[in-house]
């Protein structure tokens, strides 16, 4: 990965950890993605090289998209750039604007980005190759369900004011987000062969009591201050690279699905790139993005899954979190 301002490769040690002479290096911060017009374009930016799995499950041919509330501009300007401008009010009553440019990961990669955020063509886009490049607005994956085209994966990002990241959201916005999507995919005819998973980015303040495992030693001695000299700087299995010291605090996890096994806690090991890993082994042949990413080492999910015993119970939730039908 590298660090840009306004296009320029630069050393921003406010950004990246143990940068070498290219500025690359591992991101900290919340630099936006290079590859996004919506991006403040006058401060330090990121682009990303190398493999997603958005450029695999493209190999593959399997339909997939990354839908994002706010990800339909508000305007455009003269130059044509777009404008995401769109807000919401929270429970709170605070107006937040609702797109934020660094949680869209696929914007990171020229492969994958869509700059101008370009709407599909029409619903028979959603999912497939075309002027979208996959990256869609979150009303585009309601039309692509409602019209029997929803793709075999989905990345499901709430606007900010509905995402629960403390501060801006709360974990009140966050479940009309969640009862919303989740009720309108089990009323559809997709949900007897759907997994919905639930899963977070970081703990955005609210802290857990668990301190995680450390799956991933770093060779760079700012890590020590995690638990002392020398504790995080040895026996790396991706490969010695800087600044890794994972995992982070301990995250919530769910699974709704048919082949969900029913009042099960796993005690595996997990993090976000069991998700990842989880998509490879179904869709992609055990293909990893690389031979250093975290899916290599990452905890399988499998077991959070029955599937030889599918339910087809469907729970109707109102925005209060009670049952309304099944």
């Amino acid at each position: 990965m590298s660090v840009t301002s306004a296009g320029v490769a630069v050393a921003d040690t406010g950004a990246i950890g143990s940068e070498n002479s290219g500025f690359t290096g591992t991101v900290y911060g919340d630099g936006d993605p290079f590859y996004d017009a919506c991006s403040n374009q006058s401060s330090t930016m990121i682009k990303m090289t190398g493999t997603n799995v958005g450029d695999l499950l493209n190999t593959a041919g399997v339909t997939w998209g990354w839908f994002q509330g706010g990800f339909k501009p508000s305007s455009v300007l003269p130059n044509g750039n777009p404008v995401c401008g769109r807000s919401h009010t929270n429970v709170g009553g605070i107006s937040i604007t609702d797109y934020n440019p660094h949680h869209n990961p696929f914007e990171y990669y020229a492969s994958t980005a869509n700059p101008l955020h370009t709407p599909p063509a029409s619903v028979n886009e959603v999912g497939h190759n075309g002027q979208a490049n996959h990256e869609y607005d979150l009303s585009w994956f309601f039309q692509a369900l409602a019209a029997g085209k929803m793709p075999a994966v989905s990345f499901l990002k709430a606007a900010n004011y509905q995402d629960g990241h403390a501060g801006y959201s709360d974990p009140t916005d966050e479940q009309h987000f969640l009862v919303k999507t989740v009720n309108a995919i089990m009323k559809s005819p997709f949900w007897a062969n759907t997994a919905i998973i639930i899963t977070y980015d970081d703990s955005d303040g609210w802290y857990d009591h668990q301190m995680p495992p450390i799956v991933n030693s770093s060779a760079d001695p700012a890590t020590d201050a995690l638990n002392g000299p020398g504790v995080c700087g040895h026996g790396t299995p991706l490969g010695g690279f800087q600044d890794r010291c994972g995992y982070g605090q301990r995250l919530p996890f769910l699974v709704l699905s048919p082949f969900a096994r029913p009042n099960f806690v796993s005690g595996t090991t997990i993090d976000q790139s069991s998700v990842l890993k989880f998509i490879e082994d179904n869709w992609l042949g055990r293909l990893r993005i690389s031979t250093t990413s975290f899916d290599n080492i990452a905890g399988s999910i499998d077991n959070m899954f029955t599937f030889s015993h599918p339910s087809a119970t469907r729970l109707i939730l109102n925005t209060k979190g009670q049952v309304v039908a099944r």
